[in-house]
């Protein structure tokens, strides 16, 4: 076995050239080939994915929603969409808002 700062003469380190022309697997290796690789590994890509925001709650809300169990942050965000599903939406003027 060769030494790991020899480099493998039957393998050489690729280059810009090489990158460049390469291709994904997905698309120049044959259908059987890839089921036997199974499924992709994570959670499927959304249509619409969900955004990261730091938000500063009263430490009861925070409380109360845990103590519901697992699951409290999508539980928070149904309760969110539904107070804004009934109220007057946020992008219309304050005058409007008002009436």
């Amino acid at each position: 076995m060769p030494n790991a700062k020899t480099p493998d003469p039957d393998n050489r380190e690729w280059t810009k050239a090489d990158f460049a022309k390469a291709k994904r697997g997905v698309d120049v290796l044959p259908a059987a080939v890839l089921a036997a690789f199974g499924k992709p590994r994570g959670r499927p890509k959304l249509d619409q994915t969900k955004v990261a925001v730091k938000l500063r709650l009263d430490p009861e809300v925070v409380a109360s929603y845990k103590a519901a169990g697992p699951g409290w942050q999508t539980r928070m965000n149904a309760d969110l969409k539904k107070a804004i599903s009934r109220s007057v939406k946020p992008s219309q003027p304050k005058a409007a808002r008002r009436a």
